[in-house]
């Protein structure tokens, strides 16, 4: 008797329903299986099945979690699972995740090591920074980009901190960026005239990362968040502060999103009396130099939205909007749309009451992690290092008076 087998197109209509959160697991059972789960065409098939459904990763009590989020029909979320194919996961604490396009970033709590992790195909890249202390670890932001060449991409990771404190005039500034391809770090020369909170996280379109920023005044004092500004890995810089949709005041919160990306999306909510609510703008074209917006959204906070809605998503055909939160002692996922329409389902209790949630959209994708050839890493120059001691030392000197 021969062994019965099924038709390729059967095995892959099967195998493109597995979670994800279970795919690495399932590819490691077979050849046949691990070549399939990496051809376009099964990528393909998963984006099809899944029509309608939206994946997240989501950053709960210092762990990575999926989560699918159905706009189809009845609004659900179901949480898949725990991501737990990074190595010394029990050990490992995130503290920040960022996402470019399939890859993810991960900033450990103790600010020790960070990991860029492909949780489709499993691969991982650790990078270690050139210094690191737990007590400014929060000041610092980060972005995960790429430069488009011509048969590949390569990533860059940007770091840089930009602190200014009024009462003791204490002052850091340090942009570093990190090659994948060579395996070193890079000091960058720059003079912002702009700023950009350490609580304000970057947004990935197209290999490069936007953030909101204000205009730098004279006196180091924040203003808010009314400005989008560029950073392009290509050229390695910052581009021009751009306009926002709207003007927000003091109060107010601003935050943005990517949507399928291809374009930003920004929210503004309103916490004054009058008007109470949410506006959310869709980008109609963006560059690094120029952006032009159109209204997607208005909602009434007195929907009962008392919180930031800091990780937000839209889904423009259902025109609707889908935020993570943390109320009282259960992590949730919430849904506004038009005419004042809201819903809440819990994902799961808390640990940590003083953690905030952080989601980002997940695409699976074959997007392969550069690691550097065996010696290839070079020494650091002598004018590379100069400027690298003077910013381990202002970082000393935050650290020392940054209360832990």
């Amino acid at each position: 008797m021969t062994t019965p087998y099924l038709p390729m197109d059967l095995v892959e209509e099967i195998v493109c329903r597995v979670p994800l959160n279970s795919m690495r697991a399932l590819r490691l059972t077979c050849k046949g299986l691990y070549t399939l789960s990496k051809t376009p065409r099964f990528m393909k098939k998963i984006g099809a099945t899944r029509e309608g459904e939206t994946g997240m990763i989501v950053l709960m009590d210092y762990n990575l979690y999926l989560v699918s989020v159905v706009v189809k029909g009845d609004f659900s979320a179901e949480l898949k699972g725990k991501l737990t194919c990074l190595n010394d996961s029990d050990q490992v604490k995130i503290s920040k995740v960022f996402h470019c396009e399939g890859l993810v970033l991960c900033i450990l709590k103790d600010d020790t090591r960070f990991v860029v992790w492909n949780p489709y195909c499993g691969e991982t890249k650790w990078i270690k920074p050139r210094y690191s202390y737990d007590r400014c670890q929060e000041r610092f932001c980060y972005a995960l980009g790429y430069v488009n060449k011509k048969f590949c991409r390569s990533h860059k990771l940007l770091r840089f901190i930009d602190y200014y404190k009024h009462i003791s005039g204490i002052q850091s500034i340090c942009y570093e960026i990190y090659d994948f391809d060579t395996d070193l770090w890079t000091n960058l020369a720059v003079t912002p005239h702009w700023r950009i909170s350490s609580n304000n996280l970057g947004v990935s379109l197209k290999g490069n990362t936007y953030w909101c920023a204000s205009e730098r005044p004279p006196s180091g004092h924040d203003r808010f968040n009314n400005h989008l500004i560029c950073f392009d890995f290509t050229k390695e810089s910052f581009g021009p502060l751009m306009p926002l949709p709207f003007s927000p005041k003091y109060k107010d919160f601003v935050t943005l999103s990517c949507v399928k990306e291809e374009k930003l999306s920004a929210l503004l909510q309103r916490f004054e009396p009058d008007p109470c609510e949410v506006e959310i703008w869709i980008t109609t074209k963006i560059e690094a130099k120029k952006v032009s917006w159109n209204k997607f959204l208005i909602v009434d906070m007195r929907l009962g939205i008392s919180y930031k809605l800091e990780s937000f998503f839209i889904d423009e055909e259902k025109k609707v909007a889908m935020s993570f939160d943390k109320t009282f002692n259960c992590y949730v996922v919430n849904i506004i749309g038009e005419a004042g329409y809201f819903e809440q389902v819990d994902l799961r209790k808390s640990g940590d009451n003083n953690y905030r949630p952080c989601a980002c959209a997940f695409v699976p994708s074959l997007m392969q992690i550069k690691q550097p050839e065996r010696g290839q890493r070079k020494d650091q120059s002598i004018l590379e290092k100069r400027p690298f001691d003077q910013n381990k030392l202002r970082a000393l000197r935050l650290a020392y008076f940054t209360k832990a």
